[in-house]
């Protein structure tokens, strides 16, 4: 790794507290510094401003994210077990950050303006990792989909708008964990029951 690339990550690493505390409107490059331990220059060296340091570890963060959800998915165990370690592993990167932020909605909305791009194809991956796990999953007869009539894809992009619905339901006091638990066991007993005919 680069040693520009390092100061980068070490700039992003102390953004995130940063954002999370202030929200991004209130956050200013003056606290970024401060909380990298660097002088407001030597930031501005690295970012040329907020919004471009805010789509950068976006797209960090979505980048070691989907690292970790590949990794989840093509290691051991059923397709449910795999599943849920890639759907936790997308949220505890992604949306557990933000989501104790009393800004949580505004940072949630800048990340969307500032790197729909990187978000949108950071979802398609996912629904695309998802529907090829269920696939393999049908062609072993693990599951079946019959009775449901979907495909690997529709139902992996059922799975990733529940997953966002569930994310959007915490500002109403919902449980992150708990609901997605509930939502994959949901999901485990349609395809388990479906593959024994029931």
């Amino acid at each position: 790794m680069k040693d520009s690339d390092h100061k980068a990550g070490a700039i992003l690493e102390a953004a995130l507290p940063v954002f999370v505390r202030h929200g991004f409107r209130k956050t200013s490059m003056a606290d970024i510094a401060r909380a990298a331990g660097i002088s407001r220059a030597a930031l501005y060296l690295s970012f040329g401003s907020k919004e471009e340091l805010f789509r950068a570890g976006s797209e960090r963060a979505h980048a070691k994210t989907m690292r970790s959800v590949e990794a989840a998915l093509a290691g051991d165990g059923d397709v449910f077990g795999r599943i849920e370690l890639a759907i936790a592993a997308f949220q505890r990167d992604l949306i557990v950050p933000f989501a104790g932020s009393a800004d949580a909605a505004e940072l949630f909305d800048a990340n969307m303006t500032l790197a729909k791009d990187i978000t949108l194809a950071a979802r398609a991956r996912l629904v695309a990792l998802l529907a090829r796990a269920l696939a393999d999953a049908q062609a072993r007869n693990a599951i079946t989909l019959d009775a449901l009539k979907a495909s690997p894809t529709d139902l992996a992009g059922i799975i990733v708008a529940a997953m966002e619905g569930i994310k959007e339901a915490q500002a109403a006091g919902q449980n992150l964990l708990e609901d997605t638990q509930l939502f994959l066991r949901l999901l485990r007993l349609a395809l388990t029951r479906s593959s024994q005919g029931a």
